[in-house]
């Protein structure tokens, strides 16, 4: 099989995705880019590197809610922070999902040769 060379800036969008999507796998990404997992896991490794963020602290795991009584006041502040910030993943995963798929339909609709 033939090795695929990515642009930078491709590679660039695939690393920012990863890194701002909670709980996402080097697997279900690589999937939704079309690439390999090994080849995503290599590009993030080796931003973490040029970056000097060590592999552990990059990517905080979701952690699981405490059960609090859902009417104290903090525990109900708590749990709007942690959706907005949820929410705001969300957002940027979009977004950055929105922008790659922007790139790619302009570079096709500049092969095309009608």
């Amino acid at each position: 099989m033939a090795m695929k060379d990515y642009s930078d800036e491709f590679k660039a969008d695939a690393v920012a995705l990863y890194e701002s999507t909670p709980g996402a796998t080097y697997k279900s990404i690589a999937a939704d880019l079309g690439i390999n997992r090994a080849t995503l896991r290599e590009w993030v490794l080796r931003d973490r590197e040029h970056r000097g963020v060590s592999a552990t602290a990059a990517k905080p795991a979701v952690e699981p809610g405490v059960a609090v009584p859902p009417d104290a006041p903090d525990e109900r502040i708590r749990q709007l922070e942690a959706r907005v910030a949820e929410l705001e993943a969300s957002e940027r995963k979009l977004a950055t999902e929105r922008d790659i798929l922007r790139k790619a339909a302009k570079y096709f609709a500049g092969e095309t040769n009608w």
